[in-house]
């Protein structure tokens, strides 16, 4: 079921992308985060902000 209200969208994409990604163990952590969670790794980078592009065959 899609989500068509504007308000729940901005939410939802809040959510989702506005995370930190730990580019050691692919944890996900908030987006101030100084170090990983998991493995305490300082190498985190953004959640890339599209949805994949997949190919309908």
């Amino acid at each position: 079921m899609p989500i068509t209200d504007p308000e729940l969208i901005k939410i939802v994409e809040k959510r989702v992308f506005e995370v930190s990604i730990c580019r050691k163990c692919g944890a996900r952590n908030p987006l101030g985060a100084k170090k990983c969670r998991r493995c305490k790794s300082t190498d985190l980078r953004p959640k890339k902000k599209e949805l994949a592009k997949f190919k309908a065959q």
